[in-house]
């Protein structure tokens, strides 16, 4: 990639869009829904990826999804949201038996397997100036996601595969979406399409199956549509970026959002960062010139 003006790199703005979209859902989540259980978040974020994606689909005239000559592009594309919605499920369950402060650091850490994966397997190459802003931003994120270390003891040692499981499957997912893009029959019409019907299998099932559809409550529904929305959103745009920018640089930016959550947090529920944020800040920003700056 060698890109020397914002124009011509057409998927800055869907990933800057996911941040956004992101960070605004994550404070939202915090501020509305509070204390949800693992299976309540994972049958409202299915709905909602459900609603948002195929919504998207249906504007947009996109080829048959599952169209012999799309076949590949469609198995790696809903594969890669079948291991999202997997991950997704780990992770929550890894909130409930271990100590959030590491479990939220250590997830925070995806981006930078795959931006491995990507130069493993699909063979991405940075610029030295690109290389540093990743850099930057995945050093950002961790300074962002860590907390006090919790004085609770974890209820059990499953945690620790729960959330390495999640952390390798999401840097899995980002890899497989970007490499499903490069087969014939591509459209991110159906890749939201995808998104969908991998989020219904598997979160939405999960959802079902621990019986957060009979536990849930009117309030809880409502206060769920804007977080749960905004974030399938995000996922929406993250998906249209991948199809033309390096997952070795959308992930980790896209990634970057908990530096809108502290900007919610700080205007609408009044919470101040740490000195450690506020260096995370400075380095997601730093990053995010020096990932669009020219050779």
């Amino acid at each position: 990639m060698q890109a020397t003006e914002l124009g011509q790199l057409p998927w800055l703005a869907p990933t800057l869009g996911a941040l956004f979209a992101w960070g605004l859902a994550q404070g939202l989540v915090k501020k509305y829904i509070g204390e949800v259980s693992a299976a309540s978040f994972c049958l409202y974020y299915a709905i909602a990826n459900a609603v948002v994606n195929v919504a998207f689909w249906a504007f947009h005239d996109a080829p048959p999804a599952f169209a012999p000559e799309g076949q590949q592009f469609a198995f790696w594309g809903l594969l890669a949201y079948v291991l999202d919605g997997i991950a997704w499920i780990f992770y929550y369950q890894s909130l409930t038996y271990g100590p959030i402060s590491i479990v939220g650091t250590l997830s925070a850490a995806y981006p930078a397997l795959t931006v491995i994966f990507a130069r493993t397997f699909l063979g991405e190459n940075l610029t030295l100036m690109q290389g540093l802003g990743v850099a930057a931003v995945l050093f950002g994120c961790l300074a962002l996601a860590w907390s006090p270390p919790d004085s609770k003891p974890a209820k059990s040692g499953r945690w620790k595969f729960l959330a390495g499981a999640a952390l390798v499957i999401w840097g899995v997912s980002g890899t497989l979406i970007r490499y499903s893009y490069g087969f014939p029959g591509a459209h991110e019409a159906n890749m939201a399409l995808f998104i969908a019907i991998g989020g219904l299998m598997t979160l939405g099932a999960y959802g079902l199956l621990k019986g957060a559809l009979r536990s849930a409550s009117r309030a809880e529904w409502l206060r769920s549509v804007g977080p749960m929305s905004t974030m399938a959103v995000g996922s929406l745009l993250v998906a249209i970026a991948y199809k033309s920018g390096p997952a070795s640089i959308v992930t980790p930016l896209a990634g970057a959002y908990p530096v809108v959550t502290l900007g919610f947090a700080w205007a609408v529920l009044k919470e101040r960062p740490t000195q450690l944020q506020w260096g995370g800040i400075g380095l997601v920003l730093l990053g995010m010139v020096l990932t669009t700056a020219s050779s």
